[in-house]
């Protein structure tokens, strides 16, 4: 497990502090016992093979339940401890999930969490994930996914956009103005759709700023640049300050969901399962902030 997460032998030689062969040679062992290759090795790199990239998802279960019944039969039931590892929403990430993993360890001190920030695909099993946090629906069908509730998306402008270049009457509209528009991976944000049955409308904008980060993009409309979709999640408290216009109330655009997704097959340790009904129970409340 140590090599698939340093990337190298000498680097989880260095790790564990054992010579580069001692550990070559307990690899090569752990293969014959197996009768399989764990590592595809060439002279530049190092990467999993399917079956070496089960086994690590296994060690990890194994680790995590050992590392909880340790926990339990010491401190007792109620008792959580260890790392979480979870990725987030950029905006949300920094806004509502930030806050909630903060009430979360002042309650459980002994539970530390690491958030990955990203408004992209991740490989929640290739990079260690417990959890990932994101909008959108789940195409990836080995994952387990629950539903943290269906959000509105909202078109929003701050008042100095607004004032200079007027205020968009229908979706159409946003044809000739500025929209700053969204980069999740490889896929570009820039059809939003309004409405739906038989009054659905697209709308391919366009706009002098792209980006990646959903805090960036919420940010430069603050600042007057442009229009933006976003998550009522992570602009309703800007529009309840002044600070964004909400635009095209009589169009709105299909909510969103939003999801918790985990590894598939893996039995997730309490402090998971906890945290995640805690986030549930965070998201689901009415925010005053964004």
């Amino acid at each position: 497990m140590i090599i698939a997460e340093k990337g190298s032998l000498v680097a989880a030689a260095r790790e564990i502090g054992m010579s580069t062969t001692t550990v070559s040679e307990r690899l090569a062992a752990l293969e014959a016992y197996y009768g399989v290759v764990l590592f595809n090795r060439t002279t530049r790199s190092i990467s999993l093979t399917e079956e070496g990239r089960t086994l690590v998802d296994g060690a990890r279960s194994v680790l995590s339940e050992v590392a909880d019944l340790d926990t339990r039969i010491r401190h007792g039931a109620e008792t959580l401890s260890g790392l979480i590892r979870i990725s987030a929403p950029v905006d949300l990430g920094r806004s509502i999930i930030s806050q909630a993993i903060s009430a979360f360890t002042e309650v459980y001190p002994a539970v530390s969490i690491e958030m990955s920030l990203s408004d992209g695909y991740v490989d929640l099993v290739g990079q260690g994930f417990d959890m990932a946090v994101r909008f959108g629906n789940v195409t990836d069908s080995t994952l387990r996914v629950r539903s943290l509730g269906q959000f509105q998306r909202l078109v929003c402008a701050g008042p100095a956009y607004l004032e200079k270049h007027g205020i968009p009457q229908t979706p159409d509209d946003l044809r000739n103005h500025n929209c700053l528009v969204m980069r999740f991976g490889e896929t570009l944000d820039n059809v939003w759709e309004f409405a739906s049955g038989p009054k659905r409308q697209r709308v391919t904008v366009r706009g002098n700023r792209v980006v990646n980060d959903g805090w960036l993009i919420r940010s430069w409309a603050l600042s007057g640049h442009g229009i933006v979709l976003k998550s009522e999640l992570d602009v309703a408290g800007d529009i309840r300050s002044g600070s964004l216009v909400s635009l095209l109330e009589d169009y709105l655009p299909p909510t969103n969901p939003l999801q918790m997704m985990f590894p598939p097959g893996r039995a997730q340790p309490r402090r998971v399962i906890e945290f995640a009904e805690y986030l549930r129970s965070v998201i689901s409340a009415p925010h005053s902030d964004a």
